[in-house]
């Protein structure tokens, strides 16, 4: 397979998607105010999860399909940045136990689902494209956070579930986002900071000087090289001062390229689906619409068991 994807309209059929389990989760829970099992149980992040990875699954139709998990913070941004990701509120108490339903969901559907203690999500993401990319598959990245937009190329594409016209993102439309290059995501978030993670940027510089800055020399390092050809002596005072945050900030956004398990992306074909199981959890969890569709499909194919337009009963 040529690690190249096609047009952002069309489907990438064949190609790895790997879906950003805690961020499909989150979304999932508070896209849906409330649902419950006939026993009371929530089920609005089980429900809404299966819901968008079918229609990613739909969008991309991809040869394989994997969920990568958080597996806490990683020890070596935390040493560099205690207050790391700290602002972030406490998971709610409603999602928490439906995580463990969705993960039962994935094994009975045969589909791949990873969690690497002491590993971020994003670091894994990264090596199992890495991965991936070395061996000539395409692949797509199905998450919301804008750190992903480093990894882009030609072989490497994201699904943005928030974005409507659910266009795969290539160079193009991160440079359209963010006015930078793929490859100069790390140097333009180090400049401006990522708020969700906690991390500031340089004070007084926004999107569009860090991509005016970058337009201008291409990278942190050549910048940091010329920095007297910086016009603004306001600005240039600032860069120096904050040389070190901004040195520091590249080290926590760039994503690692080394898978932390030692599953070969050949071993993430979709198993088979067990239809009892499915069957057991659509009933308990009441959704009629998905149990309907199980029992009238003659082939137990994960794909045929998503229709966008049901809704749980």
């Amino acid at each position: 397979m040529q690690n190249r994807l096609t047009s952002s309209s069309q489907p990438a059929d064949g190609a790895l998607l790997i879906v950003d389990g805690h961020c499909y989760a989150y979304r999932a829970f508070f896209g849906i105010a409330t649902l419950t099992s006939p026993s009371g149980r929530p089920t609005n992040a089980i429900y809404g999860f299966i819901r968008m990875l079918g229609k990613a699954r739909e969008r991309v139709r991809p040869s394989r399909t994997v969920v990568i998990w958080d597996g806490g913070l990683a020890a070596e941004r935390m040493a560099l940045l205690p207050e790391y990701k700290s602002q972030r509120p406490e998971m709610p108490a409603g999602l928490r136990p439906q995580l463990s339903e969705i993960a039962a969901y994935l094994g009975a559907a045969g589909i791949c689902s990873l969690r690497k203690e002491g590993c971020e999500a994003d670091d894994c993401i990264a090596g199992l494209t890495a991965r991936a990319a070395a061996s000539g598959m395409a692949v797509v990245i199905a998450s919301s956070d804008k750190d992903f937009m480093q990894l882009v190329s030609d072989g490497v594409k994201l699904l943005v579930p928030h974005d409507k016209t659910e266009s795969l993102w290539d160079a193009a439309q991160v440079r359209r986002k963010t006015g930078v290059a793929p490859g100069q995501i790390v140097d333009f978030l180090s400049l401006v900071g990522d708020a969700s993670d906690n991390i500031p940027g340089v004070p007084g510089i926004g999107l569009k000087t860090a991509s005016d800055l970058l337009g201008q020399f291409g990278s942190i390092d050549v910048m940091y090289g010329r920095l007297p050809e910086v016009r603004s002596e306001r600005l240039r005072s600032r860069l120096q001062t904050e040389e070190a945050t901004v040195r520091r900030n590249q080290q926590l956004i760039r994503l690692g390229d080394v898978m932390p398990c030692d599953l070969p992306v050949e071993e993430l074909e979709a198993g088979e689906s067990d239809v009892g199981e499915l069957r057991r959890l659509y009933s308990g969890w009441g959704f009629k619409h998905l149990l309907l569709a199980l029992e009238e499909t003659a082939q137990p194919e994960t794909e045929s068991l998503f229709d966008e337009h049901a809704h749980a009963g």
